[in-house]
């Protein structure tokens, strides 16, 4: 059962949401952090430091059954509490450990949906040029919609990224056709008066959020006939999939994708159904 937070429990809330910011987590990891601390608080009724390990295991059976968190769910919510245990100077249950997460395969692209899905988007040249950075720098939505025109050179082919996940900078590249669909998109910018820090500026002059790209996405898709649901983060992971299967080195991806652990980037080490027919046809077995 879950109760209603008393002052106490506010105030370690209020110490947990400093430390995240001190520490330079993104606004949605502390917004996530302390909503999942702030469910294990409520359902416990104690302080940490009297959470037996009974409570934690109770904690873990109500997320399973009464609010039916998925693996990935739960594992969020368990390393929240870690969390929020180690910034109050706490020391961390035995059993406070998350579950197990089933590594799914991303979901990915082929050649002809990039095809018409780009084609698609050549009658709006805001979201052809969004498409296209998307597919061939493999950033994410959120560092694509923070884009400043001046982190972005055309004749070295190459962008900055500032505000990267983690508050990394890194350098993605692009190639010579989208240097080209980028000044062609700027050159429009300025006709139309949208002028500002932002590379991508809505008609109110500000920047978009990753929601309306995230929405304008999915609808280019449907317009597009992909059968499929079908994101940034899809374009994202297309992106890594094509560079894997093209023989590039799973380190370089990691680069460019800006990923801090090896780990992150290996689930794209799997093998697709194109490719693992055309292997079993290589290297089946022939009695």
């Amino acid at each position: 059962m879950v109760r209603h937070m008393d002052a106490k429990h506010e105030s370690l809330l209020d110490d947990m949401r400093e430390k995240l910011v001190a520490d330079r987590r993104s606004p949605a990891t502390v917004r996530e952090y302390l909503f999942l601390s702030r469910l294990f608080l409520q359902f416990t009724n104690k302080h940490p430091n009297e959470c037996s390990e009974k409570d934690i295991e109770k904690f873990k059976f109500f997320l399973a059954t009464e609010k039916n968190y998925s693996k990935g769910s739960q594992y969020l919510a368990i390393k929240a509490v870690r969390c929020m245990y180690r910034v109050l100077g706490v020391d961390v249950p035995k059993n406070l450990v998350p579950p197990r997460r089933a590594r799914k395969i991303p979901v990915y692209l082929n050649g002809s949906e990039i095809s018409v899905l780009l084609d698609a988007s050549k009658d709006d040249i805001t979201l052809n040029s969004m498409v296209n950075l998307l597919i061939y720098t493999g950033m994410r939505v959120s560092e694509m919609c923070s884009l400043r025109t001046d982190s972005v050179d055309l004749a070295s082919g190459s962008i900055r990224i500032e505000n990267g996940k983690g508050d990394k900078e890194r350098i993605v590249l692009i190639p010579e056709n989208v240097s080209g669909i980028l000044k062609k998109y700027m050159e429009w910018r300025i006709e139309k008066g949208r002028v500002g820090d932002f590379l991508f500026l809505s008609r109110k002059k500000g920047k978009y959020s990753t929601v309306s790209v995230e929405r304008m996405i999915r609808e280019l898709s449907r317009e597009a006939g992909i059968n499929r649901k079908v994101t940034p983060h899809t374009l994202r992971h297309t992106f890594a999939t094509t560079i894997l299967k093209n023989g590039g080195d799973i380190r370089f991806i990691q680069k460019l994708l800006g990923h801090s652990s090896i780990g992150t980037t290996e689930i794209y080490t799997h093998i697709d159904d194109e490719t693992m027919r055309d292997m079993y046809s290589r290297f089946r077995p022939r009695f």
